[in-house]
Formats: structure tokens, C-alpha cells, sequence
């Protein structure tokens, strides 16, 4: 990655916690900016900060603390599927407003704002990325089984966010990137009430799918900016 700082959105969840520790291990990161709702712990590297997706002056105010030595790797590692009554739809008919609100709080509006606030005055030269974690259910060209209509909707407008924001960065600077990470099926909470049907070689530690995700920022192109990129570097269509 290049002597990069990183800033981590989402880091006490499980994709989230092993970023974290992945990059504070690298010897070519010196700062790792840690982001929760709740305290975390500074250790070493790691800096903590407070955020709430649904609070913007927190995001403001995340921003403005990293504003004297500012991340060149920002990763946007939140993300809601069920959870407080809401469940994936099965059907249309399931389907309700607050579900519909809730997850695009979450899941698109949230990582826009953050973008707002941590991309005011972006790096005009060098390695910059912007990477929030999505999901393959986002896709609308790949979608053949239909329901969850609330998440697909809030991961698909999410893609259209980053891809929004990569164009705005090219403009800037040419080396910088923005993209949307899949990082397939992770043990997590996340995924706990749907784990039964996956294989359990596609069932991914959260270890395991952050080392993967960083092995795909590190090989990152600005030709790859705006796409949305699975755990094996494949590119998923839109």
C-alpha cells in the first residue's frame, strides 16, 4: 500500500475489528484511525474515535479529528441486515416503509455523509482509496432470486454512491480510487441467521475475509475506480 494511513468506519464489528488489527500489524501503515459508537480502547497505532451513521455532526467531528494528519485509505466497514424487527423480506408483500428507511440510514446514506465529510479536501497527487463494504445482493443485473428488497436496495444504491464519488475523485486526482468491496459470506452476526445453507468452505472467518479485502485494495488500479469488487478480485456487474 505505500506508507499509507487508514481510517476504519464500523471497526469494533467483526469485518470491521480484523481490518484493524491487519493493519495495524503493517509495517507501511502508521496510523490506523478506528471508528465505533462505543469507546475502543488506543493501542499502539490504533486511534479511536466515535461516530454514530445517523448522527451527522459525529461524522463532522470524526473528520475534523484526523484533519492534521488525514487517511489516504478510508474503509467504510458498517452495514445492516436485520436486526430491532427487521428481517429480510421473502416476499412484497413484507415489505415495510421503516425497514426501507432503517437500511438505507444505514447502508447508502451513512457511507454518502461520511464520504461528505472525509473527502472535503481529498489529496490532488498520490495513492488515495475509498472503499465501503456492499454485497453481492446489491447487484441489480445478478439478481435472479428476488426478496430481501430493502437490502438489495440500500447495497444497489450504494454502488451507485461510490461509483458517483470515484468520478468526482478522478476529477481531482487521477490516482485516486473508489470502490465497493464484497467480502462474501463472514462469520458475524451479520450473517449468523442465514450461515446454514452456505458451504463451509464459502463461510469465511472475519481474519480470513479481512485479509482478503486488503489483498484487493492492495492491487487496486484507478482503471478499477467506481466498480464493485468481490474477495477474489472479481468484479461484480452493476
Amino acid at each position: 500500500m505505500g506508507d499509507l494511513s487508514a481510517c476504519i468506519f464500523g471497526a469494533s464489528g467483526g469485518i470491521g475489528a480484523a481490518l484493524t488489527a491487519r493493519l495495524a500489524d503493517r509495517a507501511d501503515v502508521p496510523v490506523v484511525y478506528a471508528g465505533a459508537r462505543s469507546a475502543m480502547k488506543a493501542s499502539g497505532k490504533v486511534r479511536p474515535f466515535l461516530f454514530d451513521l445517523e448522527d451527522e455532526a459525529s461524522l463532522a467531528k470524526a473528520a475534523m479529528m484526523m484533519a492534521d494528519a488525514p487517511p489516504r485509505l478510508i474503509i467504510v466497514a458498517t452495514g445492516m441486515l436485520h436486526g430491532n424487527g427487521i428481517q429480510p423480506e421473502k416476499s412484497l408483500k413484507a415489505q415495510t416503509a421503516d425497514a426501507y428507511a432503517r437500511l438505507f440510514a444505514i447502508n447508502a446514506t451513512g457511507p454518502a455523509l461520511i464520504a461528505r465529510h472525509m473527502l472535503v479536501s481529498p489529496p490532488r497527487t498520490g495513492r488515495f482509496v475509498f472503499a465501503a463494504l456492499s454485497a453481492r445482493v446489491g447487484s441489480i443485473s445478478d439478481n435472479r432470486l428476488g426478496g430481501w428488497h430493502a437490502y438489495r436496495a440500500s447495497k444497489a444504491a450504494l454502488n451507485m454512491i461510490v461509483r458517483n464519488i470515484a468520478i468526482e475523485l478522478a476529477r481531482i486526482n487521477p490516482e485516486a480510487i473508489a470502490v465497493t468491496l464484497h467480502p462474501g459470506t463472514v462469520d458475524t452476526d451479520l450473517s449468523a441467521p442465514f450461515q446454514r445453507a452456505v458451504a463451509k468452505d464459502r463461510l469465511f472467518s472475519a481474519d480470513h475475509a479481512a485479509q482478503r479485502l486488503l489483498e484487493v485494495i492492495d492491487g487496486l488500479t484507478p482503471e478499477q475506480s467506481g466498480r464493485c469488487l468481490a474477495w477474489d478480485g472479481s468484479v461484480i456487474p452493476f
